[in-house]
């Protein structure tokens, strides 16, 4: 691998990584409601959805699909109304997402649904793909082997994208140790909420 082009690469991709978009708000609202470790689940999948996006961008398959762009359409609408649905509940201080009360009996949410939410939301967002096709070629070396080079690419990337994760789950663990100091579970329910209808409604229309 290059080293100017990898030095070059880390943080680019880390000033990209960092920047607020669907999946950091994601980390956050889940952080806020269910804490960093389950959050884990729902990164692991964004995780995989992020690496499939990046290897079939990087093959040239993203090209085809955004000729396409009705081949998105069904996840985009699909992936966002289920967001959306689930900011309702939780705005409700209902669903397996929601901060529970002492009364609240819903069971939490499993693994495969954090994990689904996460890759979900990945591989649903064009931009993710636009973002990919503009972003790798650049950083490729023609007079090297290709797949090694993907390998070390994409490896850094997830690398750095889980770094930005946990720190915006963090983020969101930390608001919710603050409001929780006055017992304002159904303020945070709400803030959630919100954040995760944005987040439907973002996946929905970007």
């Amino acid at each position: 691998m290059n080293l100017a082009l990898l030095s070059a690469f880390i943080p680019t991709f880390f000033f990209v990584s960092i920047t607020p978009g669907m999946c950091m708000t994601l980390a956050m609202t889940l952080g806020m409601t269910i804490g960093v470790k389950r959050a884990l689940w729902m990164m692991l999948g964004e995780l995989v959805g992020v690496a499939t996006v990046a290897i079939l961008s990087a093959i040239g398959v993203a090209a085809l699909l955004l000729n396409y762009p009705s081949v998105f359409m069904v996840l985009k609408y699909l992936g966002g109304a289920y967001l959306a649905y689930v900011g309702i509940q939780m705005w409700l201080s209902k669903g397996k997402m929601a901060i529970k009360t002492e009364s609240s009996d819903n069971k939490p949410a499993s693994y495969v649904d954090l994990m689904s939410q996460g890759f979900v939301t990945a591989i649903a967002n064009p931009k993710g793909w636009a973002f990919f096709i503009a972003l790798l070629p650049p950083f490729l070396d023609a007079s090297r082997p290709l797949t090694s080079q993907l390998v070390v690419l994409i490896t850094i990337i997830l690398t750095l994208e889980f770094s930005c994760l946990l720190i915006y789950a963090a983020g969101g663990r930390t608001l919710k140790s603050l409001l929780m100091q006055s017992g304002n579970v159904r303020i945070m329910n709400r803030i959630a909420g919100t954040l995760m209808v944005g987040v439907g409604v973002w996946l929905a229309v970007g």
